[in-house]
């Protein structure tokens, strides 16, 4: 027979587990700026939380003076269980990406993640608009401790 106080214990354990916070369920990025002929872009990008191995967010780029090439859109960025380890570490990890413009066209995403502490670090950043265009931005990201659902 199974004692009351050892259901009642199971009980709380596993509520105040899916009570504690996941420290990597969303990241924030900061605002990144890179510079192209007779210009630059500004990248800019809400939280990206966490959705199975992946990281989605959306994005807006600005391009100063070409403000007809602005753009927005969505994009995902790869980044399994073992990556979120090796970054806990303190490892540099590469990831990859897709973004995809409001317009349909699609970018892909490389970049590698250097940590600096437990929660935050520096970003490199390498955004292939085309097969002749590549923007690289260099920022820092910071983990955002959610809920777990």
């Amino acid at each position: 027979m199974v004692s009351r106080g050892l259901i009642l214990g199971l009980v709380l354990g596993v509520a105040t587990l899916a009570a504690a916070p996941d420290p990597h369920a969303a990241v924030e990025i900061a605002p990144a700026k890179t510079s192209i002929y007779i210009g630059n872009v500004t990248m800019t990008m809400p939280t990206f939380h966490r959705n199975a191995a992946r990281y989605e967010s959306s994005y807006a780029a600005r391009v100063f003076p070409y403000f007809f090439y602005n753009e927005r859109g969505s994009l995902a960025i790869e980044f399994t269980d073992e990556q979120l380890t090796r970054l806990d570490r303190g490892e540099r990890v590469d990831f990859h990406g897709q973004a995809k413009s409001e317009s349909g066209e699609p970018r892909r995403i490389e970049g590698h993640a250097t940590p600096t502490d437990a929660t935050s670090g520096k970003i490199k950043v390498r955004v292939f608009v085309t097969a002749k265009i590549e923007l690289i931005f260099n920022t820092t990201y910071r983990f955002t401790p959610q809920k777990r659902p």
